[in-house]
C-alpha cells in the first residue's frame, strides 16, 4: 500500500480497526506475541491526528477491533447456550466489544491531550504509561472490572515474561506498550539520528532486562501432590435435566475410579448439576470408593442460610457434612451470576431474553482450603482473570486451584484465552495452578507459567500429574500492582514534561 494512501483519513481509520484485530492474534491460541509491539507502534503513529476527537475516534476503532474479534466468544455464550436469538446475540456481542473499545478511545484522547503533534522520543513514555493506566487498569476496575485481553498476558512465554513475577501482568503490558512506542519513534520519517539511537537502546534494554529477570522467586516446599483433574464433558443444554443429572453422576463416578493413585481429585465447577444437599451424598459415596488418603474437591451450587452460592467443597474420608471445607465465590459475573441495578435493568433484560440470576457473593478474603498439609487458594471460573484477587489468594497458599465451566464458550477463543490468563496468574505468583473444567481446557500449570499437562477439549477424561507446593512470595505477590501503576503514572507525566521541555 503506497504511503500516500495511508494519509487518507478513511484508509487510516480502517487500518486502525484492523490493527486492533491483529492484537487478538497475539493471544492464545495463535500466540503470535511478537506482533503486539508492531501493531502498537503503528497505532501510536495513527494517533498523530490534528484533532483531539480524531485521536479519540482512532482509539475507539483500535479497541473495538481488538474486543469485537478477541471477545467474540460472547456471541457463543449468548446465542448457543443462553438462548438469545441470533440477531440479538450478534448485536449484544458487537456492542460489548465496541463498549470496551471506549477505554482505548480514552487512552487516545488523553495521549493527544498530553502530547502535541510531532513530539519526540519522550512521548513514548506517555503512550505506554497511559495505555496501562487507562486501557487496562481502569478497565480492570470500573463496573467490577473486565481485565480480559491485557496485552501482557500474551507474553507469558515471551522474553518479557520475567517482568510478571516482579510487577504483575501490568508491568508486562507496560513493557509491550513502551516497545511499540519506541518502535514508532525510532522508525518514523524525519526522526533525528539521536532519537533513533535512543529508541534502539531503549528497546534493547526493555527486552534484555525482561529476558534476564528470573521467572521464579519462590521455592519448592514439602512433597509434590499427585493430582487428578476430571473433565466430564457433559452437554450444557441437557445437564440440568433429570437424565443429564443421572449421566453426570455416572460419568464422574466412572472417571474418578481411574484416579486411585491421587492425593487429590478435583471435579470442575458445578460438576454435578444439582444442589449441595443432593451432590454431597453422591460425593461421599464416590469418595468412599477411593483410597483413604484421597481427598475429593468439586464445584457445586450451595444453598446456605437462604442464599445461593457458587462454591467449591472439599471432602475427605473423615469429614462430616458440618466439617467440610468450603469456598464461596466472591467476584461474581455481572449479568451472568447477578444483575447490577436489577430494579432498573431487570425489565430490559427480560426483553433481551437474558435470564435473571441470583447468586450471592462470598467473603472477600477467605481462608485457603488445607488438604494433606497443603494450603490451596481457590478461584472459581471468572475470578482467575483478576490479578489482584488471585494475588491475595496466593499470599496464604502453597498452590492455586481454579474450577470452571467453559462449556459456555463452546469451540471459541474463550477457553484458550482463559487458560492463558491462568498461566499468567501462576507466573505472577510462582504457584502451581490446577485448572479443572467441564469440557476444557483442563490442565496443570507450573510455577513459571508453563502448561505442563492438559486434556484435549470436548472429550471426557482424567488428567493425572504431580504438582509441587511452593513457599516464598514473588515481589508482585508481596506488593501487588500499585508500584507498576505508580510507575505508569510517573511515565505519563515525565513523557509530557519531557516533550514540552525539549520543544522549548
Amino acid at each position: 500500500m503506497p504511503l500516500s494512501l495511508l494519509r487518507h483519513p478513511r484508509v487510516a481509520d480502517l487500518l486502525t480497526l484492523l490493527l486492533g484485530g491483529v492484537m487478538t492474534l497475539t493471544f492464545a491460541p495463535f500466540n503470535a506475541w511478537w506482533l503486539g509491539p508492531f501493531a502498537l507502534a503503528l497505532y501510536c503513529g495513527l494517533l498523530n491526528t490534528p484533532r483531539f476527537r480524531g485521536a479519540f475516534w482512532r482509539g475507539w476503532l483500535f479497541g473495538s477491533g481488538m474486543f469485537v474479534s478477541g471477545a467474540s466468544w460472547v456471541y457463543v455464550s449468548m446465542h448457543t447456550y443462553g438462548g438469545m436469538p441470533m440477531p440479538m446475540a450478534a448485536l449484544v456481542a458487537a456492542l460489548f466489544g465496541v463498549g470496551l473499545g471506549l477505554f482505548s478511545a480514552l487512552h487516545g484522547l488523553l495521549y493527544r491531550r498530553l502530547i502535541p503533534l510531532g513530539a519526540g522520543l519522550y512521548a513514548a513514555l506517555s503512550f505506554a504509561g497511559l495505555w496501562v493506566l487507562v486501557s487496562e487498569a481502569f478497565r480492570g476496575w470500573v463496573l467490577t472490572g473486565f481485565p480480559w485481553l491485557l496485552v501482557g498476558t500474551a507474553h507469558v512465554d515471551s522474553p518479557l515474561a520475567g517482568y510478571a513475577p516482579l510487577g504483575g501482568v501490568y508491568l508486562v503490558s507496560l513493557a509491550v506498550a513502551l516497545s511499540g512506542a519506541l518502535l514508532y519513534h525510532g522508525s518514523k520519517a524525519g526522526a533525528q539520528p539521536l532519537q533513533r539511537l535512543g529508541a534502539i537502546a531503549g528497546l534493547i534494554a526493555v527486552w534484555c532486562l525482561g529476558a534476564l529477570l528470573p521467572r521464579q522467586w519462590a521455592h519448592p516446599t514439602g512433597q509434590p501432590l499427585n493430582v487428578a483433574l476430571v473433565q466430564g464433558n457433559l452437554a450444557q443444554e441437557t445437564k440440568w435435566e433429570p437424565e443429564g443429572q443421572y449421566q453426570a453422576v455416572a460419568r464422574y463416578a466412572e472417571l474418578t475410579q481411574h484416579a486411585t493413585q491421587a492425593d487429590l481429585v478435583i471435579w470442575p465447577e458445578t460438576a454435578l448439576p444439582m444442589w449441595n444437599t443432593e451432590a454431597l451424598p453422591v460425593m461421599q459415596r464416590i469418595q468412599q470408593t477411593l483410597p483413604a488418603h484421597t481427598a475429593l474437591m468439586s464445584g457445586m451450587l450451595t444453598y446456605d442460610n437462604r442464599q445461593v452460592y457458587n462454591s467449591v467443597v472439599a471432602l475427605t474420608e473423615r469429614d462430616t457434612p458440618h466439617e467440610l471445607q468450603r469456598y464461596y465465590k466472591h467476584h461474581l459475573v455481572p449479568f451472568g451470576e447477578y444483575i447490577p441495578l436489577s430494579n432498573v435493568l431487570g425489565p430490559i433484560l427480560n426483553i433481551m431474553s437474558i435470564p435473571p440470576s441470583n447468586i450471592s457473593a462470598g467473603e472477600d478474603s477467605p481462608a485457603p482450603v488445607t488438604l494433606h498439609g497443603v494450603k490451596l487458594g481457590i478461584a472459581i471460573c471468572y475470578e482467575i482473570i483478576f490479578p489482584e484477587l488471585v494475588r491475595e489468594r496466593a499470599q496464604a497458599a502453597d498452590m492455586l486451584v481454579t474450577v470452571s465451566n467453559d462449556t459456555w464458550f463452546g469451540a471459541s477463543l474463550g477457553p484458550l484465552q482463559h487458560m492463558q490468563m491462568a498461566q499468567m496468574r501462576a507466573l505472577e505468583n510462582n504457584r502451581y495452578v490446577l485448572r479443572a473444567t467441564n469440557n476444557g481446557l483442563t490442565g496443570v500449570v507450573d510455577a513459571q507459567g508453563h502448561l505442563i499437562a492438559t486434556l484435549p477439549q470436548f472429550q471426557p477424561g482424567v488428567l493425572t500429574a504431580q504438582a509441587q507446593p511452593m513457599a516464598g512470595l514473588t515481589p508482585y505477590t508481596q506488593t501487588g500492582s500499585r508500584p507498576t501503576l505508580l510507575l505508569a503514572a510517573l511515565m505519563s507525566i515525565a513523557g509530557a514534561l519531557g516533550v514540552r521541555r525539549h520543544r522549548h
